[in-house]
Order: structure tokens, then sequence, then C-alpha cells
């Protein structure tokens, strides 16, 4: 029997900031405040990227055109990821700003010095993208070197890289300290190719391996993300813009502000309603019973 627990709402703000700083502090002041809508609106976790561009790209990608150069911010595709880029320093600002609004900081990684610089800051967990999760240099350091949480998102992964992945942290005893993510890598995702029932397959195979089952999406709306609650998912990671007409790939699978106060208003509502009933009657039947119900014919009524 599935167990549902409070959805743990994560509000990737990613590189939507488009570089500046004050982007970024309105971003996360705007998330701060969903809570003051009421306490079921309220984003647990913000969330941002780390890359160091010349370590992931090699020097032709790096110089290469942006494959879509509507959305590039430079030249060139390094120029372009550089201009996204926050240093160590501008994370530990954000990380500040985040704890002002009673939020969760937190980033994911996509190379080993990203890794190194954001376990300095010692955030209580850090994400592993589903395009990093083979690199198993990141994987090791953050599993030797890094006590939080360690949460890995399964988009272009085969079942066999999945295990191959969890049995690494399970060789140091570090598995319970995973929240592995159903996903499906695609800006933005049809609904044919959301696949949720991919949620319970990682319940079934991993479920008191790993500390949770979570689900990134990266589809328009948010139907598919309360389903995933029924199906026993509890975190829920969806990217957030101010503007999803802006410039940058990730937009127009994001949710603005509005939207992903909904998301996290409908996950926190519906998750009230996936019980039994405890008695027959309820106490709020019996009032309407004893007006409405008519028993005829041979029944007795007790």
């Amino acid at each position: 029997m599935l167990e549902y627990k409070r959805p743990i709402v994560i509000a990737e703000i990613g590189c939507n900031h488009k570089g500046d700083m004050n982007i970024a502090h309105r971003m996360i002041r705007l998330l701060g405040v969903f809570k003051d809508f009421d306490e079921q609106s309220a984003i647990d976790i913000v969330k941002f990227q780390k890359r160091t561009n010349k370590e992931l790209l090699t020097p032709e990608e790096y110089n290469a055109p942006h494959p879509h150069p509507e959305n590039s911010y430079g030249p060139t595709y390094g120029l372009h990821r550089e201009s996204l880029e926050f240093t160590v320093e501008q994370h530990a600002q954000l990380k500040k700003w985040c704890e002002e609004e009673g939020l969760i900081y937190s980033t994911s990684v996509w190379d080993l010095t990203a890794a190194k610089e954001i376990v300095s800051l010692n955030p209580s967990l850090i994400k592993v993208p589903s395009a990093c999760n083979l690199d198993f240099n990141v994987l090791g350091y953050l599993r030797d070197n890094y006590s939080g949480e360690v949460h890995l998102s399964f988009g272009m992964t085969t079942k066999q890289e999945e295990k191959q992945i969890i049995d690494f942290f399970r060789e140091k005893n570090r598995a319970k300290d995973l929240v592995i993510y159903s996903c499906t890598s695609g800006y933005p995702v049809p609904m044919q190719d959301v696949c949720l029932l991919e949620i319970t397959r990682l319940i079934n195979e991993y479920k008191g391996v790993v500390k949770a089952i979570g689900f990134s999406g990266h589809h328009n709306g948010i139907a598919p993300d309360v389903a995933a609650l029924t199906l026993g998912a509890q975190y829920f990671e969806r990217h957030f813009t101010l503007d999803r007409t802006w410039k940058g790939t990730d937009h127009a699978a994001s949710l603005e502000p509005d939207g992903m106060r909904k998301l996290a208003r409908n996950l926190r509502n519906v998750v009230q309603t996936l019980t039994y009933k405890d008695e027959d009657i309820l106490d709020i039947e019996a009032v309407q019973r004893k007006k409405l119900k008519h028993i005829r014919g041979g029944g007795t009524a007790v």
C-alpha cells in the first residue's frame, strides 16, 4: 500500500534568471511570498544550476554557435553559457536570500569543479541532472565528501544504468540519502511522453533502498503532477520563470508564478484526499443521511 506524505515542491529557477542576480533575487522573494497566500501554496526548495563550461565543453563545442541562435545570450555556445553562470560567491548570496525567505537553497551540479564549489556552501541537498548522472567522478565526490541528500534525475537513462548508479551509492551505504526522480528529458515534453507509470516502477524497485521517489516534469500545465502524487511521488520539481516568452530554452517548459503557486496548492490539497473512510458514515455525512437517505422495501436501517 502506498504511503502518502506531504508533497515537497521544488521551483527550479535554473538559468531562467538570464544571468541577472537582480532577477534571481526577485524570483526568490516571489517564491517566498507564496506561503502568505496559505500554507498549502508554500514552496519548499529553490534550485539553481552550476556549470564549469570549459570543463564541460570541448573547445569545438565552446566556440560553436548556439544551435538555436534566437535563444542565445552570447556569440558562441560557450559564451552563451558563461553569460548565464553565477560564481560560487554569488551562489552563497543566493543561498542567503533563500534562507531569508524560509526557503531551502539547492543547485544542480554539472561537473566536478561545480560539485566541489557547491559542497563548500554545505546546502542540505544537491541535485545531479539527468545529463550528468553517469559522471562517476561527480557522483563519487558527492558520495564520499558530502553528507547531505543527493537528488538524481533519471531522464535519458536505461534501467541498467539506474541500477548501476544506485548500487554505486549502496557500496558506501549512501543510497538512503538518495532521492531519485522519474523524468523525461525534453523541453517541453508532450503528454504521451511523460510516462508517469515509471514512478510506479521506481517505487516497486527501489522503495526502502532510497529515501524517496520524485517527479521532475518538463510538460505544459500541472495535471500530470497531481497524477504523479497519486502514484506515490513525494518530490515535485518544475522549472520556474517570470515569463514563458523570455529568450531561452527552458522558459517554454516552465511555470509562471500563478502556475507554480497553484501546483503547490493542488498537490497539498489532493494529498489530503488520498485516504479511506475511517468509519462507514462520516460525521459530515450523518446529518445528510438523516435528512436525505430513504430506505424502502425490505431493508432495515441500523
